[in-house]
């Protein structure tokens, strides 16, 4: 786990050099030792661009904690109406164009689709024109396939119809002859890269972290849940399901430290506090990850033995979605976190804290609340906590779904795949419940709390407006997000319907 999340920070960014005109026979050697074309002349020049293809993965931490903030499941929380003005307005409905957060998202996305398609460019031959062979050369490439297809695909969910580019990585001359592609190509060429890699990719990986078969398999499937293509999500979705994972004991366990990468896990986001990051002008873009101090309670303190860190009060569970839990549902336990009924029973840790300020729900995150000794340097950028972003159970509740929607319907499957969440949830086979589209939608809620997918989940599945609507959603958006202003005033990109 460790080798991929601290072969990140070595990763070498390199200058993309314009030659000047009023300069006789310059040689960019002069003043760098490394240019672009001295690079991908080795195995380890490939490996090493492969690891900065992951990096942007780190970056759309944000992209977890609005799933849950624009939905019913959570609320900004913070110190007051200003204190991290994107996520509030993201919570009111009340989004500007140039909102800091969408913005950021946008751009690191792309710059995930700038570096794999930079790379993928240099697939045959680099350069000087020379093809470098090596070992798992098409796997690296499976894996690198599989990243623009996750970038892109964070794109299209939030934003709809997006840039669409494969063949280069952008340059100052293609600022201004920009335009935007329907969703439906976007998820043509996702689903290509998707299949493309789950051809070329292993289903073992020797590092952990790496993208194999199965997590590729498992996005796919989840790409076609959301065209409503069921029939290819069953069908992809059962190798996974038939892989090699199984249910942790507890969810609870899933997000410790010790559950990273286990045998739940399909597919992670690698998250390292190896090497510490002190830059709050770009608080995202360091190897630790960072949404883990939004969700810390204030000024919790107590014995040495008090397991959490402080954090700030925001992206909050709310109430309803502690309603929503069945009495016995250890998943209640595994999600909301009640800080004063765990110091009412934990009176030996002299627990102390400070209520959060502003929509106060008395609820945290439990899965990501920030704990003592996972974090260095500027504690708060440092968490090394891995996001869980596809886990076994989400595989089974996707399987369910798409076999209940298929045009021929296999309720047997999705009966045992639903069965199996929730005997995990309760710990007995008394809770089963018969499995219907509405009953599996409500487990994702419940499996999936504060995991990122509820917003998108609502969307996809047509119930944002009536879950959301009295909260201020607005119809008029069609559940997607504002292109950022900055992008509409540089590219000349059109905005999306009700901003």
């Amino acid at each position: 786990m460790k080798n991929i999340k601290n072969s990140i920070g070595l990763i070498i960014i390199l200058s993309i050099f314009i030659g000047c005109s009023k300069v006789v026979e310059f040689d960019p050697h002069d003043e760098y030792q490394v240019t672009e074309v001295d690079y991908l002349q080795t195995e380890a020049d490939y490996q090493t661009m492969a690891v900065s293809c992951y990096t942007p993965m780190q970056w759309l931490n944000q992209m977890v904690v609005i799933g849950d903030i624009a939905s019913d499941n959570a609320v900004a929380g913070g110190e007051n109406a200003s204190d991290v003005v994107s996520l509030q307005q993201i919570d009111d409905y009340n989004i500007l164009t140039n909102n800091g957060t969408i913005q950021d998202l946008w751009v690191s996305a792309y710059e995930g689709v700038n570096r794999t398609n930079y790379l993928l460019s240099y697939k045959d031959a680099n350069l000087l024109g020379e093809t470098i062979n090596f070992a798992g050369k098409e796997a690296l490439f499976g894996e690198v396939r599989f990243l623009r297809a996750y970038y892109y695909f964070n794109l299209v969910r939030m934003f709809g119809d997006v840039v669409l580019f494969t063949d280069r990585k952008l340059g100052i001359s293609d600022f201004g002859t920009l335009q935007r592609s329907p969703k439906a190509d976007v998820y043509t060429q996702i689903e290509l890269d998707l299949t493309t890699a789950i051809s070329a990719l292993p289903t073992a990986q020797s590092q952990q972290g790496r993208i194999t078969r199965y997590a590729a398999q498992a996005l796919l499937g989840k790409v076609y849940l959301y065209q409503e293509k069921f029939e290819s999500a069953a069908s992809v979705l059962e190798n996974v399901v038939n892989g090699p994972f199984r249910l942790m004991e507890s969810v609870d366990d899933v997000f410790l430290l010790s559950g990273e990468n286990g045998s739940e896990s399909v597919f992670e986001v690698q998250y390292s506090n190896g090497q510490p990051y002190y830059n709050w002008g770009g608080q995202t873009r360091g190897q630790g990850n960072y949404a883990v101090q939004q969700c810390g309670i204030r000024g919790i303190n107590g014995s040495p033995e008090m397991p959490y860190n402080a954090g700030w009060s925001t992206n909050l569970p709310t109430q309803d979605l502690a309603a929503a839990y069945e009495d016995g549902d250890a998943r209640k336990e595994a999600s909301v976190f009640d800080v004063e009924a765990y110091a009412n029973n934990n009176p030996a840790l002299n627990v102390t804290f400070t209520e959060a300020p502003f929509k106060n729900t008395g609820l945290y995150n439990k899965k990501y609340l920030p704990r003592k000794g996972q974090t260095s340097g500027q504690i708060e950028l440092n968490y090394e906590n891995n996001q869980r972003i596809i886990r076994y159970s989400e595989v089974l509740l996707m399987a369910a779904e798409a076999n209940l929607r298929s045009a021929t319907p296999n309720v047997s499957k999705a009966q045992g795949y639903l069965d199996r969440v929730r005997d995990r949830a309760f710990g007995d086979e008394d809770h089963r419940i018969v499995a219907t589209v509405e009953v599996v939608w409500n487990e994702r809620r419940l499996e999936l709390a504060m995991e990122g997918d509820r917003f998108f989940d609502l969307v996809r599945t047509g119930q944002a407006n009536s879950v959301l609507g009295g909260s201020g959603y607005s119809s008029a958006t069609l559940g997607l997000f504002p292109i950022p202003q900055r992008e509409i005033e540089i590219s000349g990109l059109t905005q999306n319907a009700g901003y």
